[in-house]
């Protein structure tokens, strides 16, 4: 039953990689045995990450890469699937931002950038990647959501908005892309992170989010990466158009 999760043979094109949740699946992969595109908008911080990946016996390269560049992200994809003879088989819409504000105080600029990145990021990396995509089943497309996306949130619409429109993009894609036997699914996980931070940071507000959370604490990127592993594993062969919170239970 192990072989149903190894990923030997087949290549990952992780973005928002260079930290966080995205460096964490991006070094799950290749332990799994996949080849990883690591790429980042801080091409430092990517290029970190794919170095430790190959000091430790694996196989990285990685990129700079703003996901609302669709000539940077079909140059990424073509280089992830380079890793594996040509042919892709793992995409992870991980990058994100955030530009925290009340509704009333929201920009246009703040909102559009952060629903740039996310939907946008998204939809431009999908679309660039889908002519490497394997068409064997072993397709996979895996987005990450947020429980903002699910419940919604306050002082985030942009954020919320966002990943609630990655929702709708991952069971329409799921639906389209069946006929290729590619499966897109979403991850809406809570971890400590980056983009957390400046909850964990806030005495308030670490308290009342770790009071929503049942199983009292944050989650470690490195838990929440072994979730991408499974989608993109063998294991999930079977499953598309699914949300899975990997969040302690907050959205139940």
């Amino acid at each position: 039953m192990a072989d149903a999760f190894a990923l030997g043979g087949r290549a990952a094109l992780v973005t928002g990689a260079g930290n966080g949740i995205g460096a964490a699946v991006a070094r799950a992969y290749a332990r799994a045995g996949a080849s990883v595109m690591v790429t980042d908008l801080d091409k430092d911080a990517a290029a970190a990450v794919a170095e430790g990946i190959t000091a430790a016996g694996g196989v990285a390269a990685s990129a700079a890469l703003d996901v609302r560049d669709s000539d940077a992200a079909a140059q990424a994809a073509s280089q992830a699937a380079d890793l594996a003879g040509g042919t892709l088989h793992i995409v992870v819409n991980n990058a994100g931002a955030i530009s925290p504000a009340m509704f009333s105080k929201m920009t246009p600029e703040a909102f559009e950038f952060v629903v740039g990145v996310h939907l946008g990021g998204t939809f431009t990396v999908s679309q660039a990647a889908l002519p490497f995509l394997a068409q064997d089943g072993s397709g996979r497309i895996i987005n990450v959501t947020s429980a903002a996306g699910l419940v919604g949130t306050i002082g985030q619409v942009n954020y919320g908005a966002a990943k609630a429109g990655v929702i709708g993009l991952t069971k329409s894609l799921a639906k389209e892309l069946a006929r290729k036997q590619v499966t897109v699914n979403a991850v809406a996980p809570l971890a400590a992170t980056n983009m957390t931070e400046n909850i964990r940071s806030n005495e308030k507000l670490a308290e009342m989010t770790l009071a929503r959370i049942p199983l009292g604490r944050w989650a470690d990127p490195e838990e929440i990466a072994a979730t991408f592993v499974f989608f993109a594993s063998d294991a999930a062969s079977y499953i598309t158009g699914q949300v899975l919170a990997v969040d302690g239970g907050t959205v139940i």
